[in-house]
């Protein structure tokens, strides 16, 4: 604890003179963010960072290898179907953009079976991305599953999202936009994976 309050001191004392003035309109007119992203919690990928945005600028989303689960609105818990409902229905943000990244632990539970100790939650949740998995094993060597197993599990959480009815009206209407996005971490380098197949450099 005592180096996460340095760090907000070191906050204090160089960021907040400078963004000061911006928190405080975010906190008299509230937060109209344009973009959604959908991340992975992994800790060396950071939405913000990535993207250089400022404060207000990015609803962020971060959860196990970046998934979104089908549209199925019932009496469980719904964190990620929540916070998309939020952004799309209450903030009515313009694009999701779903971002997965290379060395995802995820993924790798996915293709190789998550450790003994991720056994409640995390072997559970990655069978949303269970197609994704068949995909990758078609691969030639190990590395090549994990990418294409990481590519495949954004564009399952791209058609997931088309399933809550109202981001289909939204994209049928033009008002919302959907995208995939893959971050090297050894690299630094983004590319766009698209719901076809395919994948460009951003």
């Amino acid at each position: 604890m005592d180096a996460l309050i340095e760090g907000y001191r070191r906050f204090r004392a160089e960021t907040w003179p400078q963004a000061r003035a911006r928190f405080e309109e975010l906190a008299a007119q509230g937060q109209r963010p344009r973009t959604m992203v959908i991340a992975c919690s992994d800790s060396r990928v950071d939405p913000q960072m990535i993207f250089s945005a400022g404060p207000g600028e990015l609803f962020v989303l971060r959860n196990v290898a970046n998934l979104v689960p089908p549209y199925m609105p019932d009496a469980t818990f719904h964190g990620t179907s929540a916070a998309v409902e939020f952004a799309v229905r209450v903030l009515h943000v313009e694009r999701i953009v779903v971002m997965g990244h290379a060395l995802c632990g995820g993924v790798n539970a996915l293709l190789r079976g998550a450790p003994p100790e991720a056994q409640d939650f995390v072997a559970g949740w990655m069978t949303i991305a269970q197609k994704a998995r068949a995909v990758a094993l078609r691969c030639d060597t190990p590395e090549a599953q994990q990418e294409a197993c990481e590519h495949e599990a954004v564009r399952i959480s791209l058609a997931n999202l088309l399933t809550f009815p109202w981001v289909a009206d939204a994209v049928q209407a033009g008002s919302l936009t959907l995208h995939g996005a893959h971050f090297g971490v050894a690299t630094g380098r983004l590319v766009l994976v698209d719901r076809d197949g395919g994948v460009r450099p951003a």
